[in-house]
């Protein structure tokens, strides 16, 4: 049984559908647009293609499908020329739609092929991690990586569909459901204190029955984030807010290579850093930094680097970061368990201390 969330944004609105199995309501859809006379292609990774063969089969049968190499190395502008070339060899049209299969490497690049390609075509979103369950396949924040940072690269263009489907996660490995982990336990410190209570309370696992509820939840909150603030553009908090630790995360990320650190375990040891500088700021206490660093461990994520990293690569990483303004480096920061906030202005040895608490050199 399956039932529907709307992001609601104007024309660019769209359902997200939530069940166990959604097979059926996929191939419901495929056949629609075949019918209408739209083509349709699939985009999406060598695991999925190899963990999932029978799932994509029933979902979108013998349409063309091009799989790549799995990992954040793939976010990459020659992956991108790839699908954009997979796109034309298969003469889609501006009718056509993209089906974007798999996590959020894949579901990042294929949302900006599809921005990309003749200016922009239809996709529809079937995340098969956590992660990508309840952060990025919702919200139209699509791109690729840089050399010079996370992200750099990219478009605001919202799927027309997004389909989450929890039986797909019984194949996911346990270091990717920890990493999914991170972006739940976010939304629970910046915005939802019952459902960290909750977090706090009973790890949630893969087996977990409240799992689908709590994932509805997290897609829920960050819709009406989404919402308010599609393009990010709120002067305080906003959009914004769903950054909680990635400041933090991305330039361990980028230091590192975007390998040694899932994007998940990034942002695990980020949050941790950010409840850092919330508190040396004063607006968290000493056992609210205990309980962030008690509940990232709980779900399997790391809390420090696993090996020191020099600090001034670190704050290099962060002065190239997206989310600088005016020369100006904005975090997150947390008012309270619950409560977030974007602040700008913050003593650069204040960040400092809090990366070295973490495990910088």
């Amino acid at each position: 049984m399956s039932e529907t969330l709307n992001v609601d944004l104007s024309e660019r609105s769209y359902p997200i559908w939530f069940g166990t199995d959604l097979a059926s309501t996929v191939r419901k859809k495929v056949a629609e647009l075949a019918g209408a006379g739209r083509k349709v292609a699939v985009l999406t990774d060598h695991n999925l293609q190899t963990h999932q063969a029978g799932e994509l089969s029933a979902m979108f049968g013998d349409v063309p499908t091009l799989a790549l190499k799995p990992g954040e190395g793939t976010k990459s502008l020659t992956d991108l020329g790839r699908v954009l070339d997979f796109l034309a060899a298969q003469r889609l049209d501006r009718t056509s739609v993209l089906g974007v299969v798999g996590g959020g490497v894949i579901g990042d690049l294929g949302g900006f092929a599809a921005a990309a390609y003749l200016r922009g075509i239809d996709f529809i979103q079937v995340p098969t991690t956590l992660l990508a369950m309840v952060d990025s396949s919702v919200g139209g924040k699509t791109g690729i990586n840089l050399a010079a940072g996370k992200n750099l690269v990219g478009a605001f263009h919202q799927p027309r569909a997004v389909y989450i489907a929890t039986g797909m996660l019984t194949t996911l490995p346990v270091r990717e459901f920890a990493a999914g982990m991170a972006e739940v336990i976010k939304y629970g410190l910046l915005g939802d204190a019952e459902l960290l209570a909750q977090l706090e309370k009973t790890p949630l696992t893969v087996t977990s029955p409240e799992l689908a509820t709590v994932i509805r939840r997290c897609c829920a909150l960050k819709a009406r984030i989404v919402e308010a603030d599609e393009r990010e553009l709120a002067a305080e908090g906003g959009r914004a807010l769903l950054n909680l630790g990635h400041t933090f995360g991305h330039a361990i990320e980028q230091v590192t290579g975007y390998g040694p650190y899932l994007h998940g375990e990034a942002v695990g040891i980020g949050l941790c850093a950010a409840g850092r500088l919330s508190h040396k700021l004063g607006y968290l206490s000493a056992k609210d930094v205990a309980r962030i660093k008690a509940v990232v461990a709980a779900h399997g994520l790391p809390t420090q680097l696993r090996s020191p990293l020099a600090l001034s690569d670190l704050m290099a990483a962060m002065a190239r970061d997206k989310k600088v303004r005016a020369g100006g480096l904005r975090f997150v920061v947390l008012k309270s368990l619950g409560e977030a906030a974007t602040q700008g202005g913050i003593d650069a040895a204040l960040v400092e201390a809090s990366f070295r608490e973490v495990g910088a050199a």
